[in-house]
């Protein structure tokens, strides 16, 4: 009864108000200071970039309703035809089809090999620094350079072949750049030497980011090396599998160089190692028909712009959605 007069009481006395809520604080929005500092700082950033990106896909969409030459300002107006000719070219679709498979195929092989050398690097052991020089020198070794040399050593009278007669197994001695059988093999063999090496480096960066605590606690329980690689390392290595996955695909649909320097212009669409872009440069550049050529250059644009979209979507959303945080 006493604590139910006290109540009574600090009713009356407060007059059966509730005390108001406290004053949230307002937000101070950006002086004109601050934006002009953001402009100043990401102003010839976005210059650069809408000068070198944005402006030359929007010519080469411009450019690819014309049959045009490159010299003068385009007049011949030929709408789609360029683009349906590209989707009836048989040429542009074998080219689309070697860029379909060595975007697996590169997946498919470099991953589990430079996760493998990954694990491997990552332990403590005597010339862990040597190896990891090693592998990662192809990487930064110029295209040009790397295609000039294995365009000599796998020619018919290479040293490749050279090698192989001269320890008695002749029988392997092949055509590896113009058979077409071989010849796309032998491109995912390069493009696998060459590019191993950043795979292997970004999956070591993203081990160090793993707390060794985690593999201390779980050989406290009992779980062997390989148990505590497949349960700890490779989930908490996904974010950086899946960044790696995603410039390999887009590196692979944008593969020029390599090809071009070793089967040149005309020898990849016989060997069957022709792509997208060099399709383009032979179709576009070399015959002199730059209309044909930006619209080539807008199809690629086009599918890689998807692809990165779809993979970005289904694949890199569980780690963009982690990293983002919103505020009310």
């Amino acid at each position: 009864m006493a604590s139910s007069h006290m109540v009574a009481d600090q009713v009356r006395a407060g007059g059966g108000e509730q005390p108001p809520p406290p004053a949230r604080p307002r937000r101070r929005g950006i002086g004109w200071a601050q934006r002009l500092e953001i402009l100043a700082l990401s102003g010839p950033a976005i210059l650069v970039f809408c000068t070198f990106v944005i402006l030359p896909v929007l010519l080469a969409g411009y450019y690819g309703f014309y049959k045009w030459k490159g010299f003068g300002p385009p007049t011949n107006f030929v709408g789609l035809e360029n683009y349906r000719t590209i989707m009836q070219d048989q040429a542009f679709r074998e080219a689309l089809e070697h860029n379909g498979l060595i975007v697996v195929l590169s997946l498919v092989l470099q991953g589990p090999i430079a996760v493998g050398l990954a694990m491997l690097l990552n332990r403590k052991m005597r010339g862990r620094s040597v190896i990891r020089v090693l592998i990662f020198v192809p990487y930064v070794i110029a295209e040009v350079i790397v295609g000039t040399a294995w365009a000599l050593l796998l020619q018919t009278n290479g040293a490749v072949n050279d090698v192989l007669r001269s320890i008695g197994l002749t029988w392997l001695a092949q055509d590896w750049l113009a058979n077409p059988k071989l010849a796309i093999w032998t491109l995912l063999l390069i493009l696998t030497w060459k590019y191993i090496g950043f795979a292997v480096i970004l999956f070591l960066a993203g081990m160090q980011n793993i707390p060794e605590e985690l593999a201390e606690a779980a050989a406290v329980d009992g779980a062997s090396y390989w148990q505590t690689q497949r349960r700890i390392t490779l989930p908490l290595l996904g974010p950086t599998i899946r960044i790696w996955g995603f410039l390999s695909i887009i590196g692979a649909l944008q593969l020029f160089d390599l090809v071009y320097i070793i089967w040149g212009q005309y020898v990849a669409s016989t060997a069957g190692t022709s792509t997208m872009v060099t399709y383009l440069v032979n179709e576009g550049r070399n015959a002199g028909n730059y209309g044909y050529g930006s619209a080539v250059a807008v199809v690629l644009f086009i599918i890689s712009m998807v692809i990165a979209l779809v993979y970005q979507r289904f694949v890199l959303r569980r780690d963009t959605d982690g990293a983002l945080t919103g505020g009310r």
